[in-house]
């Protein structure tokens, strides 16, 4: 197999762990490989606008090597090059870039279309942005960013509860571990599951995370919560899933008035009681979508959708396509 080169582009105040932890996935990919007897594939490089030490926003610096003037199709060809996000990529009390990353941009601008893979970690999707390569795409990012991408990109199609999403040769991940998640998504692209599954143990991360692609499982809404009773009623609605569960149902489970426990309830959480069953059905589905044979309406049943229709809709707001659509991601 020939090698892969894999490009992160820096700045100062970058985010540390949007480089270090997908490029800790490729190198151990290759350890991989040489235990398999193979030879190793991935080639990376971190590259920023001068040669020397690059302050990440944590402090630490990474020693960057200058970003080559001319990028020739045939290296581009086969190569991967990512944006790590950051205060620099985008300022959350400003809602812009911080400042900063206009020579990556402008780099990227003029070469970034050539490369077989281009990809963005966290906030990174702003800078691939403001180059102008994820016009017309679907795109992840930080969830509290969300709206600022779409609000600055109104081509990009911002895709809200992805842990990373693949738009052709374009990969684009949710907040800063999220970028563990798309590289190993790229080493399964490119060596396969089992490679991608030894990687995902030796680095102790889940292969695939557990609720699937989404950001918000309902264990983080119990979290959030910070309410033991939340905690509790989530555990019997997970229980309860395949039943009817409207909001008289859950008041009644926990002793309160059906208007008292929604109030109750959004004040805790910050979404609806009948947001949350859908958020925590959705979760069931795309797990059994993603690891069984079950038909589309089995899965609809067994989440307590009540129909295939009802669970299209939901897959569709939530990540833009139908069931069918989404399991194909796992295929």
């Amino acid at each position: 197999m020939s090698i892969l080169p894999v490009w992160f582009v820096v700045f100062e105040r970058f985010q540390l762990l949007d480089v270090s932890g997908p490029l800790q996935v490729f190198a151990t990919a290759n350890d991989e490989l040489r235990l398999a007897g193979r030879a190793p594939v991935y080639r990376t490089r971190v590259l920023a606008a001068r040669a020397g030490p690059v302050a990440s926003s944590s402090g630490l610096a990474v020693q960057a090597e200058a970003w080559p003037a001319r990028v020739r199709h045939a290296e581009a060809g086969t190569s991967t090059v990512v944006a790590p996000g950051g205060p620099a990529a985008w300022n959350p009390s400003t809602q812009l870039g911080g400042g900063g990353t206009e020579a990556a941009e402008a780099w990227l601008r003029r070469h970034g279309a050539r490369f077989d893979r281009v990809a963005s970690v966290c906030t990174g999707a702003f800078v691939l942005g403001r180059a102008g390569l994820l016009d017309g795409c679907r795109a992840a990012t930080h969830w509290g960013a969300c709206d600022a991408l779409g609000a600055a990109f109104p081509r990009i199609e911002v895709q809200r509860d992805a842990i990373y999403f693949r738009d052709g040769r374009r990969w684009t991940s949710a907040g800063v571990t999220a970028g563990i998640d798309m590289a190993l998504g790229m080493v399964e692209a490119d060596l396969g599951r089992a490679i991608a599954i030894g990687v995902a143990k030796k680095l102790v991360v889940f292969y695939k995370r557990p609720g699937g692609q989404s950001q918000f499982s309902s264990a983080l809404l119990a979290q959030e919560a910070e309410d033991p009773r939340i905690e509790s009623l989530h555990g019997w609605i997970d229980e309860h899933l395949h039943e009817t569960l409207d909001v008289a149902r859950l008041a009644d489970r926990m002793a309160m008035a059906p208007r008292t426990f929604a109030r109750f309830y959004l004040q805790r959480t910050g979404v609806t009681p009948a947001h949350a069953v859908e958020r925590m059905r959705l979760d069931r589905a795309t797990r059994l979508l993603e690891s069984s044979g079950a038909s589309i309406k089995a899965v609809a049943q067994r989440c307590g959708f009540g129909s295939e229709e009802i669970m299209r809709r939901a897959f569709q707001r939530r990540f833009g396509g139908p069931p069918l659509d989404y399991r194909a991601r796992f295929r």
